[in-house]
């Protein structure tokens, strides 16, 4: 999958800038507003209502994805834009924010988190690459790295040790 990025006007006086991005599935200019399909549904609107409004791209999330009604089932429906007729672009959160504030994660390690499930109280273990294989599986135009969120306050050197471990990830999921 090619993913191209053009740069159409940037400005002189700030560091604005209007682009374009082309994936599989269409064309959008940035910035753009992306409606939030979390769990493969953009609530209220209908596919012929987001089309209606110009929406170019649906923001899906990896996590919610996963836990239900999973990443396969939505792989042997054909992909995130069959389930859910969409044939316009669409990104994935990789799931980072969700494990760290939905699910009170056990352990976080350089290997990936372990965390409860905040449906039915399994046991979860979620890393770089397995997010980037749920993505994967999802179709997904442009995926988003798996990140750690840490909480609000932390210390500089806890900062510091999450951000590092957060592009050590990155490095893993590509």
């Amino acid at each position: 999958m090619v993913i191209k990025y053009k740069l159409i006007k940037e400005s002189h006086d700030s560091m604005a800038r209007l682009g374009e991005i082309t994936t599989p599935h269409g064309t959008f200019e940035t910035p753009v507003f992306m409606a939030v399909g979390t769990q493969a549904t953009v609530k209220t609107l209908t596919k012929e209502e987001l089309e209606a409004i110009g929406s170019q791209i649906i923001l899906g999330n990896a996590y919610h994805l996963w836990v239900a009604p999973g990443h396969e089932i939505v792989k042997e429906a054909g992909g995130l834009h069959k389930f859910m007729n969409w044939d316009r672009a669409i990104l994935t959160d990789s799931g980072g924010f969700q494990v760290f504030s939905l699910a009170n994660p056990k352990d976080i390690s350089e290997e990936g988190v372990t965390f409860k499930n905040q449906k039915n109280g399994d046991v979860l273990f979620l890393s770089p690459e397995k997010s980037i294989e749920i993505q994967n599986a999802l179709g997904s135009d442009i995926m988003m790295s798996f990140d750690e969120c840490p909480p609000y306050p932390s210390t500089y050197d806890y900062l510091k040790k999450s951000v590092d471990r957060t592009i050590r990830w990155a490095r893993r999921g590509l």
